[in-house]
């Protein structure tokens, strides 16, 4: 069983920064992937990014790339998402996601993907 607390996001302006993370706890996640999906009204839910626990491994969705980054701390239980260059696209809730899988496009990028654990979503919005 692994437990999701994922913190952050808020209000940005266009152009601006903000910081999403995740708290992971629970199972061993060495061979977790985590990583978040976004779910904006009226739109299809959309995988953002994932990082593989293991090595390190890393997938972006095409229009996040060059934009965000996804990171782990020195424990590689705690999950950072930095977004940058942040527009008014990109708002959304933003949920935190686990899967014993590879990090990859194949698993986060499927919007209909059946994720093992997920978090309780974080508000980010972009607007001026």
């Amino acid at each position: 069983q692994v437990q999701l607390v994922d913190s952050g996001g808020g209000l940005a302006q266009p152009g601006g920064s903000l910081t999403l993370s995740c708290a992971a706890s629970g199972a061993n996640l060495d061979y977790y992937a985590i990583g978040w999906f976004r779910q904006a009204p009226g739109k299809e839910r959309e995988g953002v990014s994932c990082v593989s626990i293991r090595d390190g491994g890393t997938w972006y969705a095409d229009s996040v790339k060059g934009r965000f980054t996804i990171s782990t701390d020195n424990t590689k239980k705690t999950v950072y998402l930095q977004m940058n260059s942040l527009k008014p696209e990109d708002t959304a809730v933003y949920y935190c996601a686990a899967d014993l899988s590879y990090c990859s496009g194949y698993v986060f990028g499927k919007s209909n993907y059946k994720y093992d654990y997920r978090g309780q979503g974080s508000q980010v919005t972009v607007s001026s």
